[in-house]
């Protein structure tokens, strides 16, 4: 289930006049798109995705909608996908619907490639988590998207091992700290998790729970806070265990990590809902020893997560039938029988709200069989998932964390410094590009 961020291709555009809403020239009805079906054969669609066995699940759609077609070009994802639609884009060929991750959605607009659905499917906000409803809108009147899946924020723990040593499952990140110090003390061999430079992901669904918004627009201008006051609490928050060694400074998914995991070197993860997956690879040896908790909190009381990739559906300004591609993506990403093909077939956890708990998740992941609630309780931490706030050049971010952030975990150095290293970057590459950023 993991869904991997990497967004590529900064490209300066006038951000105003999209983010406001985007005109649908190409547009067909919905009675037009019948009218045409009646006449020269059905509406043809085309979608481009990167989700496995998608075409599985479109063939659900296909057998019961015979006037409106949808055809699957399978994509690559992340960068190279967003470069391909955008060149498409430009030159009039894009698809009639793309998969797109929620961090990709500013670039996008940006762009011109994506049209405003709110027409068509405005009124399904109801569906969705508020904070994932507004990655689709931007923050505006438009929507540019439907939610696919999302990547709620977890905890992951050793079950069998916190017992031995005493810890508590923290709820606070003041507890986390607390029981990574008592197991230093408890066992200098182990320790309670890692801090990874390689995933700017992790990282930015953090800030996200602490209350981040790294890029906001106003008019035709945008304002970068990566280094914000959320932002410097999480870093200094995890440059201290680091620097005082209560944590680990090594990146994940390496062999090293593998083995860390599967002998109980380290004993949490905080993770994504999709972290089951993964577990299942790197420590299969584990299986039935690990249980997931809700995200610590910063204030004790408190009930938010941050979020660790997901993706959505949209259409396609170059479309000549936006109503009908619409009426796709929304039946897609909310239908039952669509929503649970996508998690039976193409390993998704829905980002609908109704569909994240019974039906195709009625049951817990085989990883997780000793928690048989698993996936009730990811529902009711999905549902405090907090909003994220995008820009158009999430990939500079992420590897200008992935350098500055590196570099000061191996050093154990102090992160407030690669943090402010990062915002630089990320506001020079802005200026650079031709985007209006205030100061």
């Amino acid at each position: 289930m993991h869904r991997r961020i990497a967004i590529g291709l900064t490209a300066a555009g006038v951000a105003t006049s999209l983010l406001a809403g985007c005109s649908s020239s190409g547009s067909t009805s919905s009675a037009g798109a019948s009218a045409q079906a009646t006449a020269s054969g059905p509406v043809k669609l085309t979608y481009w995705s990167w989700a496995p066995n998608m075409d599985q699940v479109v063939a659900l759609w296909n057998k019961s909608h015979p006037n409106i077609q949808v055809t699957v070009e399978k994509q690559a994802s992340g960068d190279d996908l967003l470069t391909k639609v955008i060149t498409a884009a430009k030159a009039g060929g894009a698809p009639d619907l793309v998969q797109a991750e929620y961090q990709a959605l500013p670039t996008l607009v940006s762009n011109n490639v994506l049209a405003d659905i709110s027409k068509q499917d405005g009124s399904a906000s109801s569906k969705f988590a508020a904070g994932i409803w507004k990655q689709v809108t931007l923050g505006s009147n438009a929507v540019y998207a439907i939610p696919q899946d999302s990547g709620p924020l977890m905890f992951f723990y050793r079950k069998d091992l916190f017992a031995k040593y005493g810890l508590t499952v923290p709820t606070t990140w003041d507890q986390f700290a607390a029981d990574a110090a008592k197991l230093q003390k408890e066992d200098s061999t182990k320790k309670l998790t890692t801090f990874s430079s390689n995933d700017a992901g992790l990282f930015a669904g953090l800030a996200q729970q602490a209350g981040a918004s790294w890029w906001t627009s106003s008019g035709d201008t945008w304002k970068v806070a990566i280094n914000d006051a959320a932002t410097q609490k999480v870093a200094g928050f995890w440059g201290n265990l680091v620097k005082n060694g209560s944590i680990d400074n090594q990146p994940m998914y390496t062999p090293a990590w593998n083995k860390a995991l599967n002998d109980g070197t380290q004993l949490a993860w905080v993770s994504a809902v999709w972290a089951p997956g993964v577990l299942s690879g790197s420590a299969p040896a584990t299986k039935g020893k690990w249980a997931m908790a809700a995200l610590p909190q910063w204030t004790a009381g408190a009930n938010v997560t941050g979020s660790w990739g997901g993706s959505s559906t949209a259409v396609t300004n170059n479309s000549k039938h936006q109503d009908a591609a619409a009426q796709f993506a929304l039946w897609l990403n909310t239908d039952p029988t669509a929503v649970a093909a996508l998690v039976k077939d193409a390993s998704d956890y829905p980002a609908a709200s109704d569909a994240q708990s019974g039906g195709a998740l009625a049951t817990a992941p085989d990883f997780f069989s000793n928690q048989p609630d698993f996936y009730t309780t990811a529902a009711k931490i999905a549902a405090t998932t907090a909003p994220a706030a995008w820009g158009p050049n999430v990939n500079v971010a992420y590897s200008a964390f992935k350098d500055a952030f590196g570099k000061a975990a191996q050093n154990k150095s102090d992160f407030g410094a690669a943090l402010n290293t990062m915002d630089q970057t990320t506001l020079a590459d802005m200026q650079k590009q031709g985007f209006k950023v205030a100061g």
